[in-house]
C-alpha cells in the first residue's frame, strides 16, 4: 500500500467521505474539512506514520500531505 493509500484510507474513515473524492489534487477545502475534522486526520496520519506535523507547514493539498510525509 503507497503513502497515499494509507493517507487517503485514514480521510475516508475520519471524514466518512467516498475515497473517490479523495485525490492528490484535492485539498482540505475541497472536502469541507473543518479545523477539528482536521486535527483528527493529522493526529490519525501522525500516529500512523510516526511523524509530527507542524501546524505552520502550509499543507493544503493532498498532494503536499503525502510528499511531506514521504521526506
Amino acid at each position: 500500500m503507497s503513502t497515499f493509500e494509507k493517507i487517503q484510507a485514514i480521510i475516508v474513515e475520519e471524514l466518512e467521505v467516498q475515497p473517490d473524492q479523495v485525490t492528490l489534487e484535492s485539498s482540505f477545502n475541497d472536502l469541507d474539512v473543518d479545523s477539528l475534522d482536521l486535527f483528527q486526520v493529522i493526529t490519525a496520519i501522525e500516529d500512523e506514520f510516526s511523524v509530527e506535523i507542524d501546524d505552520e507547514k502550509n499543507l493544503t493539498t493532498i498532494a503536499d500531505l503525502v510528499a511531506f510525509v514521504e521526506q
